[in-house]
C-alpha cells in the first residue's frame, strides 16, 4: 500500500510539472511552445523515483496515464494528445523492457521519450493551428494570438528545442541518479 501512494504521490507530482508548463505560457507564447525542452530537469526525479518503486512494467504508464486520464476528463486532450502520449509512454515501456526493469540503463533510456511527453501537449498550435489562435483570442488578452503566431511559425525552432530535449534528458537523469542515491542504488 505504501509502494501505491508513493506512486500516487509521484503521478500529482507529474502533473504539477505540466501545469508548469502549461501555465509558463502565461509569460509568452514561446515559452509554452518550448519549456518541455527544460521540464525533464524536473521530472527526471519523478520518473527515477516511480521506476525505483515500480522495476516492473508500468512506471512511464502510471505518470503518462494519469494525466492522460484526467486531460481526458478536463477536455484538455485532443487527438495529437493521445496519440503523443500514447505512442512515447509505449516506447518508454519497451525501451525499458528491451534493457531490464531493474537497471539504471534501462531507466535512463526510457526517460528520454518519457521527458518528451509535454510536447503532444503543445502540439495543438501545430495540428489545429486556426482553433489554438480562435481560442487564445477568446482566452488570453489581446495580442496573445499575434504573439502565437510568429511561434507557431517557426518551426525550425520548435525541432531545434524537441532535438535538445534529448541531452536535457540524458544530463536530467544522471543528475537525478546522483541526487537520489537511494532510490539509484535498488536499481543494478
Amino acid at each position: 500500500m505504501k509502494q501505491v501512494f508513493k506512486v500516487f504521490l509521484m503521478a500529482v507530482a507529474h502533473l504539477a510539472i505540466f501545469i508548469l508548463g502549461a501555465t509558463s505560457g502565461i509569460i509568452h507564447p514561446a515559452c509554452y511552445a518550448y519549456i518541455g525542452a527544460l521540464l525533464p530537469l524536473l521530472s527526471a526525479f519523478v520518473y527515477l523515483i516511480t521506476a525505483a518503486t515500480i522495476r516492473n512494467f508500468g512506471a512511464a504508464t502510471a505518470l503518462n496515464g494519469f494525466i492522460l486520464v484526467l486531460f481526458l476528463i478536463a477536455g484538455e486532450a485532443d487527438i495529437a494528445f493521445v496519440i503523443g502520449i500514447v505512442a512515447l509512454t509505449a516506447l518508454a515501456e519497451i525501451i525499458r523492457f528491451l534493457c531490464k526493469y531493474d537497471t539504471r540503463k534501462g531507466v535512463r533510456w526510457s526517460f528520454v521519450p518519457l521527458a518528451l511527453s509535454f510536447f503532444p501537449y503543445t502540439m495543438h498550435w501545430w495540428t489545429d493551428t486556426e482553433s489554438s489562435l480562435a481560442a487564445a483570442r477568446e482566452e488570453m488578452p489581446a495580442g496573445y494570438d499575434e504573439l502565437m503566431k510568429p511561434v507557431i511559425d517557426n518551426v525550425p525552432m520548435l525541432i531545434v528545442v524537441l532535438v535538445l530535449a534529448i541531452p536535457v534528458a540524458i544530463l536530467a537523469m544522471r543528475l537525478a541518479e546522483k541526487v537520489l542515491k537511494k532510490q539509484s542504488a535498488v536499481l543494478k
